[in-house]
């Protein structure tokens, strides 16, 4: 297993050891030890799968008091997978970190409590997978624009063509109108 920083620290790629033969393939997605050993550490409460269409964006997603990290996987098709940190007074707060994760590619994005999530399916339909580190709390959840212009993100969608959203992510606030709302980075709480 490779475990590879990203733009923000603490937000992982992990490329699992894949074992192929004509049989097929067998990967350990999660291995307590090692995974620790790597940074993610957990303890894991929920397991959560969601299928989506093509185009198909999801997020961003978080949330407050209950904050959950969550180790994300695609098994069928592809997705770009975003984190996003939200934490007030953190050096890389309103930045993100993308990559794609695909059925073929094996690979995983940690992203760590006080981090947004969202994901795009480039490829479907989509299956995702994840682990996260606190159980789903409605009422403490927060949605963030996907289309935020302060944040930036480079969604890879091919020219004409409008992401599939909820309305809940259809309608949500730029990251600047929850500024008051959002964790306080642990550096800054200390001052």
């Amino acid at each position: 297993m490779r475990v590879l920083p990203t733009e923000l620290p603490g937000v992982l790629l992990v490329e699992p050891t894949v074992v192929s033969d004509a049989r097929g393939f067998f990967v350990e997605s999660w291995q307590r030890d090692r995974f620790a050993a790597a940074g993610i550490a957990g303890p894991f409460v929920q397991d959560n799968h969601s299928r989506s269409a093509p185009w198909t964006l999801r997020g961003l997603h978080a949330q407050l008091r209950q904050p959950q990290g969550k180790l994300v996987r695609a098994v069928e098709g592809e997705i770009f997978d975003v984190a996003v940190d939200i934490r007030r007074g953190s050096p890389t707060f309103g930045r993100w970190a993308g990559a794609l994760l695909s059925a073929e590619n094996f690979r995983q994005l940690w992203v760590p409590p006080g981090f947004a999530h969202g994901f795009l399916v480039t490829r479907g339909p989509a299956q995702v997978l994840y682990k996260a580190t606190d159980f789903y709390a409605r009422e403490d959840e927060i949605a963030i624009a996907w289309s935020d212009p302060a944040i930036g993100i480079a969604w890879p969608l091919p020219a004409g063509v409008e992401p599939v959203v909820s309305e809940k992510d259809r309608t949500a606030p730029a990251l600047a109108e929850l500024a008051g709302r959002l964790p306080v980075y642990p550096a800054a709480a200390a001052e």
